[in-house]
């Protein structure tokens, strides 16, 4: 059985307990859940779609060979060249990591394709667009992350010029686009990204529906009240929640019971440290690179986050 069976079989199932399944969606409680998924998923996907057809026209029109030739040939220089270069790809960081990889191929030096890979997911401007959105009055927010996503993004090309290793790095063989038509590869890139970033975002709304239901509300109180604590929190979650970073924003902004530093840090931390991220680093770059790259990003993300959002929020 295909996947069309499949559905066809849940369906079937749906409309065979439908009345079972009325009774239960009546409660209080999954009426919330409802309310707050759909206000995410509304939200969110408009901008999604857009970022995720916009990342296609660039990675299929553009010449990868133009990155390497736009950046300057210090290695030095080229970091924050390429970090800045992010905001010309209004995609999500499931289209950054094969783009990075690529830069690597087309002779980019690792430290500056590395940097493009962290701020182009957080400092485009369809997610800074969304982020002012989703939080009205607080245009604050959305200059306090592209500052801080910048920030990292260099501070970790950097630290990969004096500390990285070019054996960490093994890309594999992968057939590229180029090799087929523009049409079939413009729908083959919008295939792949809406099925990867728009499952993703799915299941973040449904993770954020859940907290807000199933998590006592005095439970999130006690941990949004202590500054470190809430700040760790959203971190990790923002890595075990894998949103999209067109759409983290929304989700973020639903967390009201944390303070707007600790929800800076989720922003951070979640375009550039999640789950989906670590194993498609792993998958494009190796395990060895995954293993010291992810965390120390991590880490960096927390400290430049917590720094800026103190500041600035």
């Amino acid at each position: 059985m295909g996947s069309l069976e499949w559905l066809a079989v849940v369906l079937v199932l749906l409309l065979l307990v439908r009345d079972r399944l009325a009774g239960w969606l009546s409660g209080p409680g999954l009426q919330t859940w409802a309310t707050v998924f759909v206000s995410v998923m509304v939200q969110a996907v408009p901008f999604l779609v857009f970022g995720v057809v916009l990342s296609a026209v660039i990675a299929v029109f553009v010449p990868r060979s133009f990155w390497a030739r736009a950046l300057p040939s210090h290695p030095v220089l080229a970091v924050p060249a390429a970090g800045v270069a992010g905001v010309v790809l209004p995609g999500c960081e499931c289209g950054s990591v094969p783009i990075a990889g690529s830069l690597i191929r087309r002779g980019v030096t690792p430290a500056a394709a590395l940097a493009f890979l962290l701020a182009a997911p957080a400092i485009n401007p369809i997610v800074l667009t969304a982020t002012v959105i989703a939080f009205p009055g607080r245009p604050e927010m959305a200059v306090a992350r592209g500052l801080a996503s910048l920030v990292v993004a260099v501070a970790m090309g950097w630290l990969w010029l004096r500390l990285g290793k070019a054996e960490w790095i093994k890309l594999p063989h992968r057939p590229d686009l180029d090799d087929t038509s523009k049409a079939r590869a413009f729908w083959a890139a919008c295939r792949h990204d809406v099925m990867h970033a728009g499952g993703f975002l799915v299941v973040g709304a449904a993770a954020a529906a859940t907290i807000n239901v199933v998590i006592p509300g005095a439970w999130l109180q006690k941990l949004a009240e202590d500054p470190i604590v809430s700040i760790l929190v959203l971190a990790t979650l923002a890595v075990l929640l894998s949103i999209c970073s067109e759409a983290d924003a929304f989700v973020a902004a639903s967390l009201t019971q944390f303070s707007l530093t600790s929800r800076l840090v989720f922003l951070v931390v979640g375009p550039m440290v999640d789950l989906k991220l670590i194993s498609m680093q792993a998958g494009v770059f190796g395990r060895r690179f995954m293993v010291r790259f992810a965390p120390a990003t991590f880490v960096a993300a927390i400290l430049v986050g917590t720094a800026v959002g103190t500041v600035m929020l």
